[in-house]
């Protein structure tokens, strides 16, 4: 196997691994924009084409005002209005198409080629499989608000979002493993890499966590921070015989839960920032802690403004692809403190 070679594969991983970010910000703004379901028919292939006729238009129309949303959520919608909605979700779906191309047409003539590692094969064929998968999973997502709910299942929803995450780790994951590697200078304590691990594993439950909160649209309840309702934990906090289901189902819940994991992942990512300055720590663990602390910093406070400015689109998707980032920025810790073989 050639330098170029992983060169090729790298730059592909890459591009993937963008196309996925792009396509969660697009899936944002769709979910923000209450645009998810606006489109009630799943064509894989001549979906790709938006009416181009007045009667085209308005069957959609029609086919879009017989469920719950319209009647409810958007209740009174125009034809007008109804246009705006539905491009959003044309485009998100577009995108998605063409993310899945981009994660495996390269894979297949890599492979044919005979460019991609024997230990990657494997690994990497998740990636058309994964992206077929989201597919189908992201109309069994739409299709649970088509009949009885008003929105879609934020069960499937967060399952849709983490599908994406797993996607995306194993482009960058792959990519760092074919980065030409320096000579490193120091080892990681091993305090600070389980510390690396366990504020990984918290960046991506934060974020699973943030994805319950837009499918019970909970960031437009208790618009309030530090405290919800004037108390730390919110009126409202506990339904009656939800057992379980509370935690997911509840918004209340669901966002305290979100507002707990995100400052708890924020404390951790500042400590390890801090443990990273150490001189006997590599050089990249040292640059992408400090990263981190900075990005979360960020977050924090986009978050919070997201939460008193009762979710704008815009600062809702900065909140979402400033997540990835600090996950990100874990991630890449987490390969750089990796002991040497």
């Amino acid at each position: 196997m050639t330098a170029r070679s992983d060169l090729r594969v790298r730059r592909w991983l890459l591009v993937s691994a963008a196309a996925v970010v792009l396509a969660v910000a697009i899936g944002g703004i769709t979910r923000l924009t209450e645009s998810g379901l606006s489109i009630t028919e799943w064509r894989p292939v001549s979906g790709v084409l938006p009416p181009s006729s007045a009667a085209e238009w308005a069957a959609a129309y029609q086919s879009y005002l017989a469920i719950p949303e319209a009647q409810t959520v958007h209740r009174g919608i125009t034809l007008g209005e109804f246009q705006a909605l539905f491009w959003w979700e044309w485009v998100h779906r577009l995108l998605a198409r063409l993310v899945g191309l981009v994660l495996a047409a390269p894979y297949f003539l890599l492979l044919a080629r005979g460019e991609i590692r024997a230990r990657h094969r494997w690994r990497l064929l998740l990636l058309p499989v994964l992206a077929l998968a989201q597919g189908a999973l992201g109309w069994y997502m739409v299709k649970s608000g088509l009949a009885v709910r008003q929105d879609v299942s934020p069960y499937r929803l967060t399952a849709h979002l983490g599908m994406a995450l797993v996607i995306y780790v194993v482009c960058v994951w792959t990519a760092m493993e074919l980065t030409p590697q320096t000579s490193a200078h120091g080892v990681t304590p091993r305090s600070l890499r389980l510390g690396i691990i366990v504020a990984l594993c918290l960046s991506i439950i934060t974020m699973l966590s943030g994805g319950f909160v837009a499918g019970l649209d909970a960031g437009r309840v208790y618009n309030t921070f530090p405290l919800m309702g004037g108390q730390v934990v919110p009126p409202g906090y506990l339904l009656p015989g939800a057992g379980w289901r509370n935690a997911f189902e509840n918004p209340a819940a669901a966002q305290f839960h979100h507002r707990v994991l995100a400052l708890t992942t924020a404390t951790l990512l500042l400590i390890l920032a801090a443990l990273g300055r150490r001189s006997a720590v590599p050089a990249v663990v040292r640059r992408v802690t400090t990263f981190g602390g900075v990005v979360v910093l960020v977050q924090v406070g986009l978050g919070i403004a997201t939460l008193l400015l009762r979710v704008p689109v815009t600062l809702g998707v900065l909140h979402q692809v400033t997540a990835l980032a600090v996950m990100t920025a874990m991630l890449v810790a987490a390969h750089g403190s990796k002991v040497p073989r």
